[in-house]
């Protein structure tokens, strides 16, 4: 059993005729000293315990802190990811309102177009239906007069004709 403090306080000697007995006192220092060592020993361990666990200690802090500011990196990372995405998901937005809004506008443009043909078409045709009425009416009107009875009731005078065909040659 390892001594205390209190123990080497009151610890007493014998008295002897010159003093204390030597043999209690070597002994007791014996005892004092294996105590001690083990008690350097005892502390020189815990030191270096201490000294490991200290070390330790700082890897952990310093892998903490390396997690920590990973992780406020990543969030931070995912953070700018977010706003570019939302920032890129609103340009593309826009370029396709653009791009239906040009491409609306075109079809409507294109069907005005059309239409406007259409109704050139419609206005042509009409004219030329007019006027293809008019030509069949003025031929139909050639065809239904009376000169065409007269020219098939002329009659030529053949004898007359030789006499005038004589006096000019």
């Amino acid at each position: 059993m390892a001594l205390s403090p209190i123990d080497i306080h009151n610890k007493e000697f014998s008295n002897k005729f010159r003093g204390y007995d030597e043999d209690e006192v070597n002994e007791f220092l014996e005892q004092i000293m294996k105590d001690y060592e083990n008690l350097l020993d005892e502390n020189k361990e815990l030191k270096n315990n201490l000294k490991q666990s200290n070390e330790q200690v700082t890897r952990f802090n310093t892998i903490e802190e390396t997690l920590h500011k990973s992780i406020v990196t990543a969030q931070e990372a995912a953070e700018d990811v977010r706003r570019n995405s939302m920032k890129e998901s609103k340009l593309i937005v826009k370029e396709a309102e653009k791009n239906a809004d040009r491409i609306v506008n075109e079809a409507l443009s294109r069907a005005r177009k059309i239409t406007m043909e259409i109704e050139d078409l419609k206005k042509q045709s009409k004219v030329f239906r007019n006027r293809f009425r008019m030509l069949i009416e003025a031929q139909l009107d050639l065809i239904q007069t009376d000169d065409w009875d007269i020219l098939l009731e002329y009659q030529v005078d053949t004898e007359n004709l030789e006499t005038i065909a004589e006096e000019e040659a």
